[in-house]
């Protein structure tokens, strides 16, 4: 993602008044004199309802319309756009989908546009200019409860390749928090390509913690396992992953039932240029746990030939009534395409199976400068196929959250389908390289090709916690081994127990009864331990992630970390 250097939001959905010329004669039988339509009567008000939040000083917009004297040069460019419908940014096909947040100009609005610029551009009366809006300080969610900053500022050079860098912030919740709606502030808008926060909880926090010692890392700050993940295709380039060029390809995910989609509660928001904050209806929310900290992914560009400063913050408004419903966030990705040198419509797929009913309830396509167009479908359990969203006309310097006006109900074994369409060819004027085969990567000069989902589905019913003695948590500590795969071990620290497989972090288990145990990040996750008539633990059997393990007891002591 990168930022917005072209003309963007011209005008938007609601305008002021439109004009007309009537062909009825006054009584002496001429016909009156059209209506001038002014900047500061007429247009005025249209740019600064819908404009004015990119069009400013120091924003991402190339000029402000918050004065004639700014706007005027501007005039003939401003009439090419809103006739070719480049703006405002919409580039979704109409025929599918509904949503809240649409921007389409009606052909009168274009019109009143259009004898604007054609009548000269007059300036008007000033008296008639409607109040100027203040700065962009104002919040699209409200007043934030709380507003969570980068530690310290970063400090990017002028020159060189994109930067991926990550930063800790502790949230210091001393409780579950739900977000109703969360909003990105970039610090500096004109190198935040783009920003992703995820929630990193105390037990991921902890995971990472481990990896640490284990590889003699900083204990005190390790490496998020969100930083760490990094598949077997992929190597780090500077600050960024990119795909091996050795790595299989892989266009048709779909046809090689590469399921390539994660469902997630760690993504917490995303920002890029042109996309919505995150507003979700009363009684929906995304779930912080108490103690987690944020993780802020910070893609920086080095666009402006100097060296530049950020401090991003995120403003977050916590749910004032009941949430019934909690949004996850799906991922289809599919990250081993290939587009050839020169391909002017290439396409590649990615796919993604429902585990459970969900209700959709935002989209958000995206891709990077090659991306051309970007198809959302489902194809329901009886085989029946249908096109959610359709961006016939993807553009990546204004990247959309599609929020739909009714949620759409998807039922269990649905198949999410998302196809992208590359155009890596000279006629692309994005195109840094069309001589290149281009693979996945997490640089501007890559290609990404992943489908975002946001999806509500009912709250996870409250699970309970029972204290346990160490005495008791001591009799399930040992060694257990499933079948002929590697043995795992269970040891206590403290007053928990830890379970842990050779060369992975280990995991912290929540009691729920006396022998009963669950992983807090682990949703619908159980471990019971079995005895035998002695009193002896002698199995263990697990669920994760609707994968059932049966463990046997082949050794009992292992050193407790404390007693």
């Amino acid at each position: 993602m990168k930022r917005v250097s072209i003309f963007t939001c011209a005008v938007a959905m609601l305008a002021a008044s439109c004009f007309f010329t009537f062909s009825t004669t006054s009584a002496n039988g001429k016909k009156p004199a059209p209506k001038t339509v002014t900047f500061t009567k007429d247009v005025a008000p249209i740019f600064f309802r819908n404009c004015a939040q990119c069009h400013q000083k120091d924003d991402i917009a190339p000029f402000s319309v918050l004065s004639y004297k700014e706007v005027r040069p501007w005039a003939k460019s401003i009439k090419e756009q809103v006739i070719r419908r480049e703006m405002p940014p919409w580039h979704a096909d109409p025929h599918y989908g509904k949503f809240d947040n649409e921007m389409r100009l009606t052909q009168a609005e274009i019109d009143t546009i259009v004898a604007w610029v054609d009548g000269g551009a007059v300036e008007g009366n000033a008296k008639d200019l409607p109040p100027v809006p203040v700065g962009s300080d104002k919040w699209e969610i409200g007043k934030p409860d709380v507003v969570l900053t980068m530690p310290q500022e970063f400090e990017l050079p002028a020159k060189g390749a994109d930067d991926y860098i990550y930063f800790r912030i502790p949230t210091n919740f001393t409780e579950d928090m739900w977000v109703q709606s969360s909003e990105f502030r970039p610090g500096n808008k004109r190198v935040v390509h783009h920003a992703v926060i995820f929630v990193e909880t105390p037990m991921m926090y902890r995971m990472a913690q481990d990896q640490a010692k284990a590889s003699g890392g900083n204990v005190h700050n390790p490496i998020s396992l969100i930083q760490g993940q990094r598949g077997s295709n992929m190597y780090l380039d500077g600050t960024v992953n990119r795909t091996k060029p050795e790595a299989p390809v892989v266009d048709d995910a779909c046809g090689a039932k590469r399921n390539s989609g994660s469902g997630t509660t760690a993504l917490l928001s995303t920002y890029a240029p042109g996309r919505n904050a995150d507003i979700y209806p009363i009684g929906t929310a995304k779930k912080i746990p108490a103690g987690s900290n944020l993780i802020f992914q910070m893609h920086y560009a080095k666009t402006t030939g100097q060296s530049e400063k950020d401090r991003t913050s995120i403003g977050l408004v916590f749910a004032k009534q009941p949430v019934e419903k909690m949004i996850d966030t799906y991922l289809v990705v599919n990250n081993l395409f290939a587009v050839p040198p020169g391909a002017e419509n290439h396409s590649a797929n990615a796919c993604m199976t429902t585990r459970r009913d969900v209700e959709l309830v935002n989209y958000m396509p995206h891709m990077h400068v090659r991306g051309k167009a970007m198809k959302y479908e489902v194809i329901y359990p009886d085989g029946k196929r249908e096109t959610l969203l359709n961006v016939d006309r993807y553009n990546f310097n204004w990247q959309t959250l599609y929020k739909l006006k009714s949620p759409v109900a998807i039922p269990k074994g649905s198949q999410l389908v998302v196809t992208g369409v590359f155009d890596n060819s000279t006629k692309n004027k994005l195109n840094p390289d069309p001589t290149k085969t281009i693979r996945f990567g997490e640089p501007t000069y890559d290609e990404m090709l992943v489908g975002f989902f946001d999806v509500a589905r009912p709250k996870p019913a409250e699970r309970a916690v029972t204290k346990l003695d160490n005495a008791t948590l001591d009799q399930y500590v040992g060694e257990y081994a499933a079948g002929m795969g590697p043995k795992f071990t269970i040891s206590r620290d403290g007053n928990t127990l830890f379970f842990s497989m050779p060369g992975q972090p280990a995991l912290p288990a929540t009691p729920e009864g006396d022998a009963k145990f669950y992983f807090k990040d682990v949703e619908g996750s159980s471990v019971v331990f079995v005895k035998n008539e002695q009193g002896e633990v002698i199995e263990l059997q697990a669920e994760l992630n609707a994968m059932k393990i049966k463990a046997k007891r082949v050794g009992k002591t292992v050193e407790n970390s404390s007693k």
